[in-house]
């Protein structure tokens, strides 16, 4: 008897902030999110290391990101293209 998993794979699109570091870019990725007492839509933002093979991404680019397996202790996502 086989079992299959489901991979649960992420995509996020955000902007590149940073690409100083070796292999690796951050990029921010903003979301809205609406607040339960006020409804009103309020801006959040999260920043992810994320995988950047040859360096290609450049700070200020957009890019869209996906979960794969770890990198290293913070890295757990790849750029998958740039626009």
């Amino acid at each position: 008897m086989e079992t299959t998993t489901q991979k649960n794979i992420k995509t996020l699109r955000g902007v590149v902030t940073s690409d100083k570091m070796q292999e690796t870019a951050v990029v921010s990725v903003q979301r809205y999110v609406k607040h339960p007492k006020y409804k009103k839509f309020l801006k959040q933002h999260k920043k992810y290391h994320v995988h950047n093979p040859g360096n290609r991404a450049k700070e200020g680019e957009k890019v869209v990101i996906r979960s794969c397996r770890p990198i290293s202790k913070t890295k757990s996502f790849e750029i998958v293209f740039e626009n």
